[in-house]
């Protein structure tokens, strides 16, 4: 019989160039929300409203398994840089407060911001931070995956999206923007998490 597809809870073209190769080679079929026929609401951005990456995840997974009857993993990530107390953290995506914006050009506003915060730090330390989370109505799972790097000043590559361009990895020595997306899933935060969350649910 074949498994039934799972849904991909997010809307992020650069989330789904990463998961879909991960759950591909797992064997798990997955739909995004475009392909499910899954209209954006304006109520999906009051969803992740918690203080932590878990409690937005697992919040997001509920959401559209109710909406849906779905099997649903959802995901909640960001950047946390020490010299900023931790910041901008689960407001990564909103940190530049420019609702009016999507896209590349909400990126480009997020990392203005960041560098500018940045300016009169030296090579501050920081760490991506992901919780990737399952629902179906009787089993929940959220899984947590990290990696630490630098912030630099300058970006470099053009892969990835988000912050990427200016995320040094401590372990690839070179920007997530400047990574293939295999090096980038090796060690970055979003491929630890779906890694573990997916051999759980195929155990």
């Amino acid at each position: 019989m074949r498994r039934a597809a799972v849904l991909l809870a997010t809307r992020s073209e650069g989330k789904l160039r990463e998961l879909r190769p991960l759950f591909a080679a797992a064997g798990i079929p997955v739909q995004d929300l475009r392909e499910a026929r899954m209209a954006h609401s304006p109520d999906e951005e009051a969803v992740e409203a918690f203080a932590t990456f878990e409690a937005n995840a697992l919040a997001k997974a509920r959401y559209f398994f109710a909406l849906t009857g779905r099997p649903t993993v959802a995901d909640d990530s960001g950047l946390e840089i020490a010299a900023l107390s931790g910041d901008p953290g689960v407001r990564s995506k909103r940190w530049s407060g420019r609702g009016d914006l999507s896209g590349q050009a909400l990126d480009d506003a997020n990392n203005a911001k960041l560098v500018e915060a940045l300016r009169a730090v030296d090579r501050p330390k920081a760490r991506y931070v992901c919780a990737a989370a399952y629902y179906d109505g009787v089993r929940e799972v959220v899984v947590p995956g990290e990696t630490s790097g630098t912030i630099v000043s300058d970006a470099r590559g053009g892969k990835g999206f988000g912050y990427d361009p200016y995320f040094l990895s401590d372990e690839l020595g070179a920007t997530f923007g400047e990574s293939s997306r295999e090096a980038k899933e090796r060690v970055s935060h979003r491929g630890r998490a779906f890694r573990a969350l997916l051999e759980q649910l195929r155990a």
